[in-house]
């Protein structure tokens, strides 16, 4: 192990990629705290610690904390982190299934990318200025501006303009990482901005830790609590892993052709189908979506104070009540589903499968090996989601159940974890491939 990580900085070029790679996610870091001009940031933390956990407020801000490496906490030039960058990408990729020209571009190979990628660009601009306009309108309301800035056309165009260079910025930092650095650049700024939130946990525990076993305090931290997440995290990041490595094999036959005197082909080699398909872009789906029910219950519930019926159904629409998190699981579900859909295309699998003469045994090509995948790719998505809803719930019912900080949950599971995962084996597997084109013995290699 510590043989193969003084392998890595043997070899100059890789080196000078992680170096750089470093060097880019420190700049993230320390622009994460230039605060925007004319917000006042105490404030705006005093109203978040008010607002509680469970909040519409506290939900939006760990979502955006926990997936785009931004936080609405801290108006800072980085507040709307990389998520329109994010939508963007989304919104194209999934248009690419729709639109027959954008479908023609992303078949032309590298320049189609590249025109696509020219696309997302433009839509994150456009997003970013949506998105900054009503951050910085809902920051005025509710009077987190100071008041000699509030009204001035000044702070609304520093105010947007700061935003969407931050994200714009940060977008360019990714792909600054993925040309000149380790790759995997928005994946790696997002990982940065959640491990960044591992102190901060760490010493919500050490504070809140009580060592005497009789003591029935109210979110104190005793050794059986203590125990009982050092075992869930290993274990929870055992499965992350096994379950995002997690394939199903099918064989496929290579056909066998007669050139002159030779005879090519016949080998047998394997289909590799992800179980989790969808990686983390259902929980991020589900996620963002259960957001808005509980904000606009909530603000029916307000306007009409006299309704029982909406007074109980803003209280089970909080984070760990149990209608909650049926509707969480039910979202994980039809959104793994539907981007296995998007993304999986079985009659387009089984047509190059034809094309380059393999075949899956005692299938025939075409129609039926792609009915065949299709049934193979709706029967370990239902694994997947399983999985997935798991790992989504246990944050908020760990943290109803143990009576702890939904922040000090949030490492048991959910997206944070598995973009945690998912971001280092690759990470893992880049370096690894780097060392072994070299000669050297990589971290997956046997003993």
């Amino acid at each position: 192990m510590f043989s193969t990580i003084v392998n890595i900085f043997r070899i100059p070029e890789l080196r000078r990629k992680i170096l750089f790679t470093l060097g880019l996610l420190v700049i993230y870091r320390l622009g994460f705290y230039v605060p925007l001009p004319g917000i006042d940031q105490s404030v705006m933390a005093q109203a978040a610690d008010r607002a509680g956990e469970g909040s519409g407020f506290d939900q939006i801000a760990s979502a955006f904390a926990l997936f785009t490496g931004g936080d609405l906490r801290q108006s800072t030039i980085f507040g709307l982190g990389i998520m329109p960058y994010i939508s963007a990408s989304i919104i194209f990729q999934l248009l690419t299934t729709v639109l027959p020209s954008l479908e023609k571009l992303q078949r032309e190979g590298e320049s189609g990318r590249k025109k696509i990628q020219e696309y997302t660009r433009y839509a994150t601009v456009g997003l970013c200025l949506i998105q900054a306009v009503f951050w910085i309108n809902y920051m005025r309301g509710r009077f987190y501006v100071y008041p000699t800035f509030a009204d001035t056309w000044s702070f609304w165009l520093m105010g947007v303009i700061g935003l969407t260079t931050g994200t714009i910025f940060l977008m360019w930092l990714g792909e600054q990482i993925d040309e000149y650095g380790i790759g995997n650049g928005i994946s790696l700024i997002i990982m940065a901005g959640i491990i960044a939130r591992m102190p901060q946990a760490i010493i919500w525990v050490v504070r809140n830790a009580n060592f005497d076993i009789s003591s029935s305090a109210p979110g104190a931290m005793s050794p059986p609590k203590i125990l009982f997440l050092l075992i869930a995290i290993v274990g929870v990041v055992a499965g992350s892993i096994l379950i995002t490595q997690a394939q199903r094999r099918i064989p496929i036959q290579q056909a066998k052709h007669t050139r002159g005197r030779r005879v090519l082909g016949g080998q047998r080699q394997y289909l590799p189908l992800r179980v989790n398909h969808g990686g983390v872009m259902p929980i991020i789906f589900a996620s963002s979506l259960m957001i808005f029910p509980s904000i606009i219950i909530g603000y029916l519930a307000g306007a009409f104070r006299g309704s029982y019926f909406l007074g109980f159904l803003r209280q089970q629409m909080m984070i760990g009540s149990y209608i909650y998190e049926i509707c969480y699981i039910g979202m994980v579900y039809f959104f793994a589903y539907f981007w296995t859909a998007v993304q999986f295309q079985p009659k387009e699998m089984a047509n190059n499968l034809r094309d380059y003469g393999s075949f899956i045994p005692g299938l025939r090509p075409g129609k039926r090996t792609a009915d065949y995948l299709e049934r193979v790719m709706g029967r370990i998505t239902y694994v997947g989601a399983s999985f997935l809803a798991m790992i989504a719930v246990i944050p908020s019912v760990v943290a109803v159940w143990l009576d702890i900080s939904f922040m000090v949950s949030s490492f048991l599971g959910g997206t944070g974890l598995l973009i945690v995962v998912s971001v280092s084996l690759d990470l893992v597997q880049r370096i690894e491939a780097n060392l072994v084109m070299r000669n050297y013995k990589g971290f997956l290699s046997a003993d």
